[in-house]
């Protein structure tokens, strides 16, 4: 099982956080303690710029969950198309030559779902098996390529696809003064990014999937998710998901190396889902990892924000376009999300 290639694409509304820190004090106007609270929470996320999928002051003129959704099916389906499309393109891949499609997002929903939306419009199989996941947040552009990594184990003469598509932007909720969508609001943002992966028996230059690990934590489905009302999605976020993180990571990552012969010390490169400061830095701190073992994860945080489900993949299009390991080297994938769940896969280039 091999990862072909991946790609991650950006809508091209692009803004810095003092822009969008302005826009904010505009749209939460006569909440000056807030906007106050707003501003520190939104300096400390160490994101530095975020693209939107639309212009900025077109969020206040959305009255509805039913406008917005309509708004991110429109968003998922321009964004799905052209990063799945670059994705071909890389690995010379015909779209038609795709057998199985999985499409993660936690950020809206459609019923045909996208991958039925793609198939006419970017010439994929009519054979096509579609899998839509919905509900996985963050851990989705993991999981989805553990899922991919799966089928293709099953057909080694397949071509699988993840396409992830997040479009946090249409979340945002005015009336929600919560600590959790203020700080959601200095975070998250707009992308998409797609991976192909192929079976043992297809040719590859890719990185090698030697084995994936998904863990559930008991007692945890309040620490991360949405609370979904006719409003559409309120963002959960406890202040427990660092010490989620730091209680649990490393001993999943312990144990998952150590059914596979292996120790943290051989693992090469590190692949982390860009939660956020404080999450980055718990997972240094609980795995031993140095200051620049994350760097790409903190690049991608400062250049892009949270793209949810989609981070970790941006992460991964960074080693594999920009700073590829030496032939040989293991690599962990990792993500976690609502659930509470973690997701690892063992990659060897």
């Amino acid at each position: 099982m091999n990862i072909a290639a991946v790609a991650g694409v950006l809508p091209a509304h692009r803004y810095s956080q003092p822009e969008l820190i302005q826009a904010f004090r505009a749209y939460w106007e006569g909440y000056p303690e807030q906007q106050a609270f707003l501003e520190r929470l939104h300096a400390r996320t160490g994101v530095d710029f975020r693209h939107l999928a639309f212009p900025v002051e077109r969020y206040p003129q959305i009255t509805s969950w039913g406008e917005a959704n309509n708004l991110w099916i429109e968003a998922a389906l321009d964004l799905g198309e052209r990063a799945l499309s670059c994705a071909l393109q890389r690995a010379a891949i015909a779209p038609s030559a795709i057998e199985a499609l999985f499409v993660v997002s936690v950020t809206g929903v459609a019923s045909p779902s996208v991958d039925a939306r793609l198939i006419d419009r970017m010439g994929l199989s009519h054979g096509l098996k579609r899998i839509p996941i919905f509900g996985l947040g963050c851990v989705a552009g993991a999981a989805g390529l553990s899922r991919a990594a799966d089928y293709v184990k099953a057909y080694p003469k397949g071509v699988a696809a993840l396409l992830a598509i997040e479009i946090c932007s249409l979340t945002l909720q005015k009336d929600d003064l919560s600590t959790a969508n203020l700080i959601a609001s200095g975070l998250f943002a707009d992308g998409a990014a797609a991976v192909l992966v192929t079976g043992a028996e297809v040719a590859s230059s890719g990185p090698g999937i030697l084995d994936t690990r998904s863990v559930f934590y008991s007692a945890t489905e309040d620490v991360m998710g949405w609370d979904i009302s006719e409003k559409g999605f309120r963002i959960v976020l406890s202040p427990e998901v660092p010490e989620v993180v730091e209680r649990n990571l490393a001993g999943d990552v312990d144990r998952f190396l150590a059914d596979n012969g292996l120790s943290r010390h051989e693992i090469g490169t590190w692949i982390l889902h860009t939660g956020g400061p404080k999450l980055l830095q718990v997972s240094a701190r609980t795995l031993g990892l140095s200051e620049t073992a994350l760097a790409p994860s903190w690049e991608c945080l400062a250049r892009m924000g949270n793209l949810s489900s989609a981070s970790v993949l941006f992460v991964l299009e960074e080693y594999v376009m920009n700073r590829r390991p030496t032939p040989g080297t293991l690599s962990v994938l990792a993500a976690m999300g609502p659930g509470f769940c973690s997701e690892l896969l063992l990659l060897r280039w």
